[in-house]
């Protein structure tokens, strides 16, 4: 199942790592999805939606670091499957927080806490790789990239009611 090497063993424990980072990031998408659908469907049908298309090439990029880390395809599966569970966590999470008061309370502390850290994991690691892309074409292609999913999701929410 893993590598024995002690390359294998500093490898099997950024497979690690990224599990645990894996299973926190889905935690806050969790978080975000049940508190946007508190405050609307069409809030929750855009948020599900803008996360789906995040996750896709995520999930991804994360089953290689793990079949990288000396993680059998097999292994690397499950346990990128079980972090999913940090999703619903989150989600019931967000439910089981709800204030007497009303869903705005929740949604008062939930929404600005996904969206700040989302913003900062966003410009933590993008923005320094723009800065250093020698390349004007390829900053450029990242930043219309960047317009077009902002576009898209304005699409969807002008077309969801």
């Amino acid at each position: 199942m893993f590598l024995d090497s002690k390359e294998g063993g500093s490898r099997q424990v950024s497979g690690y790592l990224n599990l645990l980072a894996n299973t926190v990031d889905n935690f806050t998408h969790g978080l975000a999805v049940a508190a946007s659908f508190l405050v609307s469907k069409k809030m929750g049908l855009l948020t599900t939606v803008a996360i789906v298309l995040h996750e896709i090439p995520h999930e991804v990029g994360d089953f290689a670091i793990l079949l990288r880390a000396g993680f059998d395809r097999w292994s690397a599966a499950k346990l990128q499957l079980s972090t999913a569970l940090g999703g619903l966590l989150g989600a019931c999470f967000a439910i089981c927080t709800q204030s007497p008061k009303g869903v705005e309370e929740t949604v008062a502390w939930v929404l600005p806490f996904t969206s700040g850290g989302f913003l900062y994991i966003a410009l933590v690691n993008v923005l320094p790789d723009l800065l250093e892309e020698d390349n004007p074409w390829l900053s450029l292609q990242q930043v219309l990239l960047l317009g077009a999913g902002v576009l898209v999701m304005v699409l969807l929410s002008v077309c969801v009611e």
